[in-house]
């Protein structure tokens, strides 16, 4: 896992994925590891931001005082173009099946991606 790529972890607006060289397998967040087959040959690749909400779910009271000024938000499952399913940020009204794009959005003082219906 050589070279890796600046994403939104780092506060680049860039969702990073890998791909396993010895089974194809696609994961999300970074490992030293494959989670499929256990090999350390990993691919990094930017995702293009687009998706399927596969669940959401509005969040409508604070778990920290940080999130207070948000509430409500709508914390969604994306089910990637690229084949890897993700926790994010979305607009409150995101149902399941909607297609979606990514754009970053600052949320309690980090940046985090934030996905709406792409148009």
């Amino acid at each position: 896992m050589s070279g890796a790529i600046g994403d939104w972890t780092g506060g680049a607006e860039a969702i990073v994925y890998q791909i396993c060289s010895a089974c194809g397998a696609r994961q999300y967040f970074r490992r030293g590891f494959c989670a499929a087959c256990g090999a350390s040959d990993l691919a990094e690749h930017r995702a293009s931001g687009a998706g399927t909400v596969y669940a959401t779910s509005l969040v409508c009271r604070a778990a920290t005082p940080e999130t207070r000024a948000h509430v409500p938000y709508n914390i969604v499952l994306v089910d990637t173009d690229e084949g890897f399913r993700m926790m994010a940020h979305g607009d409150n009204d995101l149902a399941i099946g909607d297609k979606v794009t990514a754009r970053f959005a600052q949320f309690a003082g980090r940046l985090v991606p934030y996905f709406a219906k792409a148009k």
